[in-house]
C-alpha cells in the first residue's frame, strides 16, 4: 500500500490534483452552507422533528393579513359609470314632448311611434298640451323633467347580468356612481334597478316619477316612457372597481404577530401548514441575522471540516485504487466536477421542491454510481457514490435512514450494472435499483417516522416517487449513453457488440482488401477473448480490439505475408530500412483509419500499442547481415532504430493482444504445431515481452501473466491441432480432423 502511495505522491498530476481538491472543497462547502440554512420542509407534509422559536419574532401574519385585505376588497363599493347618452335621451324626449304634441288635437295626429313609446291616452295628450305655453314647454314641466333627471342619476338602471353580479359580489352595502366624471354620493345597492325585470322596473319608475313631481295622468305616461324599450343607464367600471379595491387593501394595515422564545413552530407528527412554514422561514432568517460572526465562522469551519474529511477520503481512495484517474489531471477534474455537480443538483432541487425530497436527495448519488460504473468500474462507483452520499446527507441534514436508502441504491447499481452489452442491461439495472430503493424507503420510513394514516400515505408516495425516479434515471442514461462514452473516453459493451459485427464498414473493407489479415485478426480475437476471461479482464473489449488491431495493413496488404498467395516476397526487392518503414507504418495507418471511421479511443490504443516498442527482428537481423557482409563503411544498425514507436500497452487487454498476436503469427510459421511446442513458444514469447519491459505501464501481475500464458496455449493448441493422413490414400494430403 505504501508503495502505491509513494508512487502517487511522485505523480506529475499531484499538484493539479491538490488544486482541484481545494476548489472542490470550497464549492461543496458553499453549497452545503447555503443548503443547511434552507427550511427543507414542505407544506402538507408530516413533520419528523419539533422546532421551537429561538429568538422573539415579530412577524406579519400573512394569512390573517391577506384575509383582512381580502375583506377590505370585498367591502369596497363597486363603481358604476353613467351612460349619459341614455339618460340624456330620456330627458330630452320628455322635455320636448309638450312642443312635439302641442299641435296634435287628437291621438290620430300623433306619430304612432311616439304614441306607442308613451302609451298615450286622450287624457294624457290633453294634459301634455296644457304644458305647452307660448310655443314651448312650461317652466314647471321643465323643472319636473330636471328633477327626474337627478333621480335617474341616483337610481342606476342595469342590465340583468350586471345587476345580478352587483347583488352577489362583495359585501359593501352601497355602490359608487360616477356621472360625467363626478363621483356621486354612495347609494344603497338595493336602489340599483334591473331593466329586464318588468315588475320591479315599473314599481321603481312609479316612485321616480312621483318623486320627480309628476301627478296623474302624466305620471303614468312618464313611467311608460321610462319602461318601454328601457336600456341600462349605468355600466360596471371593472378597472375603477379593481383600483378602488386595491387601494383599500393597501390601506389595510398588516396583522402583527409576536412569537416569544420557546414557542412551538411545529411538532413532530404535525402536518405543516402555510402559517407554520412562514413562521419557520422567518425564524431561520432572524436566527441567521442575529448569529454572532464568531459563531457563524465556527459553523462554516465545521461544515468545511466535514466536506474536507470526505474529500480526503475521496482523494485517498483515488491515490490507492484508481491509477487511471490519478495519472491524468483532466480525469481528476472531470470526476471532481461530476461529484460537485451531483451535489449541487441534490441540494438545489431538494431546497426548491421539498415535497420530492425522497427522490431528489438520492437520485444524483445513484446517477453518479451509474456514471462511474460505466466510465470506470464498479469498485470505484461504490466508493465514490457512498462518499458522495455522505456529502449530500451533511448538506441536507438528512438522517441515517436516507443514507441507508442511498447505500441500497448504490449497492443495487454496483451489483447489477457490471457490463452494458445490450439496451436491456441498463433497464434491468434500473428496475432492480427501483425495487431496492422503494423497499428501503418504506423500511426506513416505518423506522424513522411517526405512524399515522397521513405518514403511511406519505411513505408509500415517497417510495413510488423514488422507484419511478430510478426507472427514469436508467432511461435517461440509456438515451445519453453515447455522450457519456465520449465524455469519459470509454466504450460500453453495447457499443462493442455493434463494433464486432462483420458488417461494420471498416471490417468489411478489411475482408475485401486484406483477407489474410482479417483471418489472422479473427484468430487473434478468439485467443484474446479466452485469455482475458482467464484473468477476469474485459473479454469483449479484448476481442473487439483484436479485430481492429491490424486495420492499417489494408493500405499495403501485399507487403504482409498473410496476404501473399505464393510467389516472390515484395520485401526481397527492398532494403531492410524501407521494409521497416512499411511494416512499422501499418500502426500509424491503422490509427488514422480508426479516427477517420470514428472508432472509439479505447480501441485505438489496441492499434497503436499492440507491438509496443518491440524490435522488428527479421529486418533488424537482415540489416545487420547486410552490414556485416557489405563494405566496411556500412554502419551496423542500432537496435533502437528497428523498434516500433510505441506506446507500450497501458491495459491488460492490450498486453494480452501483444502476446496473442505474436503467438498466432509464429504458430502459422511452425511446421509441426504440437501442444508442447506451442506451449514452449507461448512461454518464450511471454517471457521475452516481459524482459523487454513491454508490460511496465499496465497493471499486469506475474500471476496473471502465467494464467494468460496457459489460456493462450490451450486456445492455440485447439486451433492448430494435429493432423492425420488417410491410410488408404497415401498420396492424398493430410486433412484436419
Amino acid at each position: 500500500m505504501w508503495t502505491g502511495v509513494l508512487d502517487a505522491m511522485a505523480s506529475p498530476s499531484l499538484g493539479w490534483g491538490m488544486l482541484i481538491a481545494a476548489v472542490f472543497v470550497v464549492a461543496c462547502t458553499a453549497t452545503a452552507w447555503w443548503t443547511r440554512g434552507q427550511p427543507l420542509v414542505a407544506v402538507g407534509r408530516t413533520m419528523d422533528e419539533t422546532r421551537l422559536v429561538r429568538h422573539e419574532i415579530v412577524t406579519v401574519d400573512e394569512v390573517q393579513t391577506q384575509a383582512k385585505r381580502e375583506a377590505a376588497r370585498q367591502a369596497t363599493p363597486r363603481v358604476y359609470v353613467a351612460d349619459l347618452s341614455a339618460i340624456e335621451a330620456i330627458v330630452q324626449s320628455l322635455e320636448n314632448l309638450p312642443r312635439t304634441l302641442g299641435a296634435a288635437e287628437t291621438l290620430d295626429a300623433v306619430d304612432p311611434t311616439i304614441r306607442e313609446q308613451f302609451r298615450l291616452t286622450p287624457e294624457q295628450l290633453a294634459a301634455v298640451r296644457a304644458e305647452f305655453v307660448d310655443g314651448q314647454a312650461s317652466a314647471s314641466w321643465k323643472a319636473k323633467v330636471r328633477t327626474l333627471a337627478g333621480m335617474l342619476h341616483r337610481h342606476p338602471m342595469l342590465d340583468q347580468q350586471t345587476w345580478q353580479r352587483g347583488t352577489q359580489e362583495g359585501t359593501a352595502p352601497t355602490i359608487r356612481l360616477v356621472v360625467d366624471g363626478r363621483i356621486m354620493q354612495p347609494v344603497l345597492r338595493g336602489e340599483a334597478i334591473n331593466v329586464d325585470d318588468a315588475a320591479a322596473m315599473n314599481a321603481a319608475m312609479q316612485v321616480i316619477a312621483r318623486d320627480g313631481g309628476f301627478s296623474e295622468p302624466l305620471r303614468t305616461m312618464v313611467v311608460s316612457r321610462l319602461t318601454v324599450g328601457a336600456r341600462p343607464t349605468f355600466t360596471f367600471d371593472s378597472a375603477g372597481t379593481t383600483s378602488e379595491q386595491n387601494a383599500a387593501a393597501e390601506a389595510t394595515p398588516a396583522s402583527i404577530s409576536i412569537n416569544p422564545v420557546g414557542q412551538v413552530i411545529f411538532r413532530r407528527g404535525d402536518v405543516l401548514t402555510e402559517a407554520q412554514a412562514s413562521l419557520n422561514r422567518a425564524e431561520l432568517a432572524l436566527t441567521e441575522r442575529q448569529t454572532p460572526p464568531v459563531t457563524r465562522l465556527l459553523r462554516v469551519v465545521g461544515t468545511a471540516g466535514g466536506v474536507t474529511g470526505v474529500t480526503l477520503a475521496l482523494a485517498g481512495y483515488t491515490l490507492l485504487f484508481c491509477p487511471r484517474i490519478r495519472r491524468n489531471a483532466g480525469r481528476i477534474a472531470g470526476v471532481a466536477g461530476v461529484l460537485a455537480a451531483m451535489m449541487v443538483v441534490a441540494c438545489f432541487t431538494t431546497a426548491a421542491a421539498p415535497h420530492w425530497a425522497a427522490l431528489t436527495t438520492i437520485a444524483p448519488t445513484i446517477l453518479l454510481a451509474m456514471l462511474m460504473s460505466i466510465a470506470y468500474d464498479r469498485r470505484a462507483a461504490l466508493a465514490y457514490s457512498l462518499l458522495h452520499g455522505l456529502l449530500v446527507c451533511l448538506a441536507l441534514r438528512e438522517s441515517v435512514g436516507t443514507m441507508a436508502v442511498m447505500v441500497t441504491g448504490v449497492a443495487c447499481v454496483g451489483w447489477s450494472l457490471r457490463e452494458i452489452r445490450d439496451r436491456g442491461a441498463l433497464l434491468r439495472s434500473s428496475a432492480i435499483t427501483a425495487l431496492g430503493v422503494g423497499l428501503a424507503t418504506v423500511v426506513t420510513g416505518l423506522l424513522d417516522r411517526t405512524i399515522s394514516p397521513q405518514t403511511i400515505t406519505e411513505i408509500l408516495t415517497d417510495a413510488a416517487r423514488a422507484a419511478g425516479g430510478m426507472i427514469a434515471l436508467g432511461a435517461a442514461v440509456l438515451m445519453v449513453l453515447p455522450f457519456i462514452e465520449r465524455a469519459f473516453n470509454v466504450t460500453t459493451g453495447m457499443s462493442l457488440q455493434d463494433l464486432r459485427d462483420p458488417a461494420q464498414p471498416l471490417l468489411r473493407e478489411m475482408q475485401q482488401r486484406a483477407p489474410g489479415t482479417y483471418t489472422h485478426s479473427l484468430n487473434v480475437a478468439t485467443i484474446c477473448e479466452a485469455a482475458a476471461q482467464a484473468i477476469g479482464a474485459d473479454a469483449l473489449l479484448a476481442y473487439v480490439g483484436a479485430l481492429y488491431h491490424d486495420i492499417g495493413k489494408m493500405n499495403k496488404p501485399e507487403y504482409f505475408v498473410e496476404n501473399q498467395a505464393g510467389g516472390p516476397n515484395k520485401h526481397d526487392r527492398l532494403s531492410p530500412a524501407m521494409s521497416l518503414l512499411i511494416v512499422v507504418g501499418h500502426v500509424k495507418d491503422g490509427v488514422e483509419l480508426a479516427r477517420e471511421f470514428r472508432v472509439p479511443a479505447p480501441l485505438i490504443h489496441f492499434i497503436e500499442a499492440h507491438h509496443g516498442t518491440t524490435l522488428v527482428e527479421y529486418f533488424f537481423h537482415r540489416a545487420r547481415r547486410q552490414a556485416e557482409q557489405g563494405d566496411r563503411g556500412t554502419a551496423v544498425p542500432d537496435e533502437f532504430e528497428y523498434r516500433y514507436p510505441g506506446p507500450k500497452p497501458r491495459t491488460r487487454e492490450v498486453a494480452i493482444l501483444m502476446i496473442a498476436d505474436a503467438v498466432e503469427s509464429a504458430c502459422r510459421a511452425m511446421p509441426d504445431p504440437t501442444p508442447s511446442r506451442i506451449d514452449q513458444l507461448v512461454r518464450a514469447i511471454s517471457h521475452k515481452r516481459l524482459m523487454d519491459g513491454q508490460f511496465d505501464e499496465c497493471e499486469l501481475t506475474l500471476r496473471e501473466l502465467s494464467d494468460i500464458t496457459e489460456a493462450i496455449s490451450r486456445t492455440v493448441a485447439s486451433m492448430y491441432h494435429s493432423r492425420v493422413a488417410y491410410p488408404h490414400e497415401p498420396e492424398r494430403e493430410a486433412v484436419s480432423v
